[in-house]
C-alpha cells in the first residue's frame, strides 16, 4: 500500500514510464518509527529524503533564544528530508522528528543521485520538488514579515487545517510563531 501511495505521488507531479516509476521505486525502503523518535539531529548530515504513507514528521531548528521553530510538517502523502543538509551534505542546523507513529519509505542521499543519473524523469521530478520547498518557504518567509498572529493563523487554517487539527499547540505556536498563549487567544476568539 504504501508502495501505491508513492507511486500515486510521484505519477502526480510527472510523466513517467512504468518501467522508470518501478525504477524509482525500487530504490525507497521502508520504516517504520515511534512517536517523538528524531531520523536527524542537528549536527548530523542529513542522508535520507523521506516519503510518510502513514503519520507525521516535523523538521525544526532550535533559535538563538532555545526555542523550537518548526520549519515544515509532513502528513501523509508528503516528502520531508532537512533539504540544505541533504543537498549539501554539511551538518544539518535541523531536526527531523516523528511526531505520530509512522510508516515511511526513505531513499538515500547516494540512491537518490544515482536515480537523477539513470531516469531522466526522476530529474524532472527533483525540480519540481525544489520549485515547490522554495515557493513554500518564500511565501512562509513573506508570512512572516506581512502578516501578524491572527492572519498566519487565518491562513494556516485556510491552507492546511490539519496542522491544527492533529498536532499539539506548542508545534502549532512553533509553526506559525507566536507563543502557545496567543495560539490559545487565537483559537479561542476563530
Amino acid at each position: 500500500m504504501i508502495y501505491e501511495q508513492l507511486r500515486d505521488y510521484i505519477k502526480g507531479r510527472i510523466e513517467v514510464s512504468d518501467e522508470s516509476l518501478n525504477t524509482i521505486l525500487s530504490y525507497f525502503k521502508p520504516l517504520k518509527h515511534a512517536k517523538n523518535e528524531l531520523l536527524v539531529s542537528a549536527g548530523q548530515t542529513s542522508q535520507h529524503t523521506y516519503f510518510v504513507g502513514k503519520g507525521c514528521l516535523r523538521i525544526y531548528y532550535i533559535n538563538e533564544e532555545g526555542k523550537d521553530v518548526t520549519r515544515y510538517i509532513a502528513f501523509e502523502n508528503q516528502i520531508a528530508t532537512a533539504l540544505v543538509s541533504f543537498i549539501t551534505k554539511a551538518p544539518s542546523a535541523e531536526y527531523i522528528q516523528v511526531i505520530e507513529k509512522s510508516e515511511l519509505l526513505y531513499i538515500s542521499h547516494e540512491d537518490f543521485n544515482h536515480l537523477l543519473q539513470i531516469v531522466p524523469e526522476w530529474l524532472q521530478f527533483y525540480c519540481r520538488y525544489l520549485e515547490r520547498a522554495y515557493v513554500n518557504n518564500t511565501n512562509r518567509l513573506m508570512s512572516f514579515t506581512t502578516m501578524d498572529a491572527r492572519e498566519r493563523y487565518q491562513l494556516l487554517l485556510k491552507i492546511n487545517p490539519t496542522i491544527v487539527k492533529r498536532l499539539p499547540n506548542k508545534i502549532v505556536a512553533s509553526y506559525i510563531n507566536v507563543s502557545q498563549e496567543t495560539l490559545s487567544r487565537l483559537k479561542s476568539k476563530v
